[in-house]
């Protein structure tokens, strides 16, 4: 067999491999490659095979670096089933819609742009349509389940503990006279962070897929993580402010309620108005409520506890509509407002910075890695003057950043995974890593004993 790496190959983003076995052609995730527009653009548009080739397509969990081109594929001619969790299925059925949206939106302003410069309009990357048909190519199956994917070939999800329906994927593959087990990671998550179950080690894997994002440095614990925002938030409610909190909308905004609610029972904290306020947030919510087999025992019993769905407190409140978003910012009181989007690039929340950035009382809560030029990144490094909507403003309210929230394995983690099958492994190969994570995990493996650990290069081509 053959494997072939066309996407998240020394980089994090665009995750897409493809195996050629007894004359299958299986995709192993098809991602948005994020970038450089121009760039972008041309990269997510042409794949580099024939979708209407492909013979099934086997999805780890629902971010859009590994899921977001499944509309293009469908589009250009792909009719198989797309394998994945239930809560996977549910999730990137919403994400993908929010990315037709998206695709839809921002070729609109680009093309008012071009207009300006006499250039002709461009297409979206494809549409809320395009996203939509999606819908009907899923094969929903449940953790530990073997499925056939294809002759020879039986895929089982494992739980990944990255995001809600996150999965390893262990293929158990028969070709000619032989029979072996490739592992591919997928995202791999962290133990003790809540809701979610931890990620499960491989087992008896002939080669290991695995992605190595941190592979250069480990995560804080998520106690710490805990006691800086439990920190951060009884200072700001003392001083009679608010907490403004940018979130990416699946996975982040879900275990800054858990905490908060935890504070608040445990009287860690005063009892005061959460806003959870992004419409994809609150619909990623709602489905995570919807999926209790992916969550951990102390989750689940606080459900049973309570009597009421894991994400849901007296305090928390879901604002969908734009009066009622709007309506937050009249509230005088102390307050907690999570909205989207994690980078403050975009949404709503950037109608909550431009009310509250100016008021000393308040505090900016950063609580993810920001990527360099966006507004998250300014105000992380704590500009003063920033522009919102075009508009210059002078940062008078608090900055306060936390680490230890972030959804993948650190260095420890990452060597301890491909330690479960160092005994079995012919061969590691390490994706979803840009060189300063990969290179240092890739020396680390190599003085442990691995035999063979590969870094490959983007269309590298692999015979197994």
């Amino acid at each position: 067999m053959k494997i072939k790496f066309y996407g998240a190959a020394r980089t994090v983003t665009g995750s897409m491999h493809l195996l050629e076995i007894n004359g299958s052609r299986i995709l192993l995730e098809c991602g948005l490659f994020q970038g450089k527009r121009n760039e972008t653009y041309e990269r997510n548009r042409h794949f580099p095979f024939d979708p209407s080739k492909i013979d099934a397509v086997l999805l780890s969990h629902a971010h859009i670096d590994h899921s977001g081109n499944l509309p293009n594929l469908v589009k250009q001619g792909y009719e198989g089933e797309i394998t994945a969790t239930r809560a996977t299925t549910h999730l990137v059925k919403l994400m993908l819609r929010d990315s037709g949206h998206i695709q839809e939106s921002d070729i609109a302003y680009v093309n008012k742009k071009r207009a300006k410069k006499g250039l002709p309009p461009m297409e979206p990357l494809y549409t809320l349509e395009d996203a939509e048909k999606v819908a009907g190519h899923f094969n929903s199956v449940e953790y530990d389940a073997p499925v056939e994917i294809a002759e020879g070939v039986r895929a089982t999800f494992m739980d990944a503990g990255h995001i809600l329906g996150s999965a390893s994927i262990a293929l158990d593959i028969k070709e000619d006279e032989r029979s072996f087990r490739i592992w591919f990671s997928g995202d791999i998550g962290r133990r003790d962070l809540p809701i979610l179950r931890d990620p499960v080690l491989p087992i008896n894997a002939d080669y290991l897929l695995m992605e190595s994002t941190y592979g250069d440095k480990g995560h804080r614990p998520p106690y710490l993580a805990y006691e800086e925002l439990r920190a951060v938030v009884q200072k700001t409610i003392e001083r009679g402010g608010k907490v403004i909190i940018p979130s990416f909308a699946v996975g982040r905004t879900q275990e800054l309620a858990v905490f908060l609610h935890q504070m608040i029972k445990k009287g860690e904290i005063p009892s005061v108005p959460v806003y959870v306020d992004s419409p994809l947030a609150i619909n990623a919510s709602q489905i995570f409520n919807e999926h209790p087999e992916c969550m951990d025992v102390e989750t689940l019993a606080d459900i049973r506890a309570r009597g009421h769905a894991a994400l849901d407190f007296k305090e928390i409140s879901y604002t969908r509509s734009v009066a009622e978003s709007k309506a937050i910012n009249e509230y005088q009181g102390s307050a907690i407002i999570i909205s989207a989007s994690g980078m403050a690039e975009a949404g709503r929340i950037l109608h909550h910075l431009r009310n509250n950035v100016g008021n000393p009382r308040n505090t900016i809560l950063i609580v993810g890695w920001q990527a360099p030029h966006t507004l998250g990144r300014r105000l992380a490094d704590r500009e003063r003057e920033i522009k919102i909507f075009g508009e210059k403003f002078y940062r008078q309210a608090e900055v306060a950043t936390i680490g230890g929230l972030s959804a993948h394995a650190g260095r420890d983690m990452l060597i301890e995974y491909a330690s479960a099958v160092k005994k079995q492994v012919k061969k590691v190969f390490l994706v979803h890593g840009e060189e300063r994570g990969a290179l240092p995990l890739k020396k680390e493996l190599e003085m442990q004993g691995f035999k063979e650990v590969i870094y490959p290069e983007k269309a590298s081509v692999f015979e197994i």
